[in-house]
């Protein structure tokens, strides 16, 4: 598949019963304020928010996320994985 020429923000989180789960914080999911894209093995696209982030996730280590990344760039998204929340990017 081709990659995408521009860089696609993305934090890679972690649920406490360890499904890794992938954020796009500056892509709007839908037209509620502070929902943003997400990605998983299961489910595949959908929405998030912050609370998302703050009361069920914690980050998740590069060795944990590998898979799911590659997954990602297999479907063509060029990622800069970051690994804070810039609370901006949902105030726009």
């Amino acid at each position: 598949m081709k990659q995408d020429k521009e860089r696609t923000t993305v934090i890679f989180r972690k649920f406490r019963q360890g499904d890794v789960i992938a954020l796009f914080p500056m892509i709007n999911a839908d037209d509620k304020p502070g929902h943003f894209l997400s990605y998983q093995h299961t489910g595949q696209h959908g929405a998030a928010s912050e609370a998302l982030l703050q009361g069920y996730t914690i980050p998740a280590r590069e060795q944990e996320y590998r898979g799911l990344k590659a997954e990602l760039e297999n479907i063509g998204y060029n990622l800069d994985i970051k690994k804070r929340v810039n609370r901006y990017w949902w105030n726009k």
